[in-house]
Parts: C-alpha cells; sequence; structure tokens
C-alpha cells in the first residue's frame, strides 16, 4: 500500500484587508487542531480542485465562492494543497460556520504575529503553521502589487 498525500483545495477569502480563517475544532485527532486556518478541504474522487474549494466553502459557511482564481499549489510529504482565492462579497453575520470552533477577519498583524483572539474560545489562539505561511504569501504578493485579483 502506498501512502498518496491527501489532496485538498483550500480558499483565501478576503475583504478590506482583512482574511477570513476559521478557527478549527479542538479536537486532538484533527490536523492543526484548535488553531486557526483556510476553508475548505479533502478533494473527493472524481473531483476538481476547482470543483471542491467551491462545494467546501458552501458546505463550511454557506458561501457561494464569487470569481476566484488560483493562488498556489503547497505539496508536501502528507498533504498537496490547492490553494484559491477570492473576495468576500458578505458580511460576516451572513454566513453560517457549519464546521470548526470559531471563524473571523484576520489582519495582516494577527497572522504576522501568529495568533488571534477568539471570543467563543476565550482565548488567543495560534494560526496552523501551513495556514501562516500560505497567508504570509498572500499578504507579502498583494502588498508588493503581484496578486491582489482585484
Amino acid at each position: 500500500m502506498t501512502n498518496q498525500p491527501v489532496e485538498v483545495a483550500i480558499a483565501i477569502l478576503y475583504q478590506d484587508n482583512k482574511y477570513l480563517m476559521q478557527l478549527r475544532d479542538n479536537i486532538p485527532t484533527i490536523a492543526a487542531a484548535g488553531c486557526w486556518g483556510l476553508f475548505g478541504g479533502h478533494i473527493e474522487p472524481g473531483e476538481t480542485p476547482k470543483i471542491a474549494v467551491k462545494r467546501e466553502v458552501q458546505e463550511e459557511i454557506g458561501y457561494d465562492l464569487p470569481e476566484f482564481t488560483e493562488f498556489g499549489y503547497y505539496p508536501d510529504q502528507k498533504v498537496i494543497r490547492h490553494v484559491f482565492q477570492a473576495p468576500l462579497l458578505v458580511d460576516l453575520n451572513q454566513l453560517v460556520l457549519n464546521e470548526g470552533w470559531d471563524m473571523g477577519l484576520l489582519t495582516a498583524e494577527d497572522i504576522r504575529s501568529g495568533g488571534c483572539y477568539s471570543a467563543i474560545a476565550g482565548e488567543v489562539r495560534p494560526l496552523g503553521p501551513m495556514h501562516q505561511t500560505i497567508m504570509l504569501d498572500f499578504i507579502n504578493k498583494r502588498e508588493w502589487g503581484m496578486g491582489s485579483g482585484n
């Protein structure tokens, strides 16, 4: 049996220089438990990454992705991450969190510092290391004017 990496599709959703992130459930058996991460998930058999990211975002927060573009590809030995970017065109209160512990609009400063306060958790929770890496790449490209998508 081969240990093929799992493929996932995740979305960077941005609004007014803030970034929508999910505080993952604090369950020790899941990856990045209790950490801030991006919305998205596993690519199902027969799905393309683009179809998967639309499905996952709809399932997790009830948001129909508007036009979106590919941002990057982040493979490692365990996971291949297909990362997409899209504007968040609704207020946070119009989203329904169906998966995860909390969600919030994080600033670039939150992401650089590696943590953000969650009112639901009642404390500052860390960003998942890979999600922080992806977000720092995205923020740096936006600040240099090379990948805003707008």
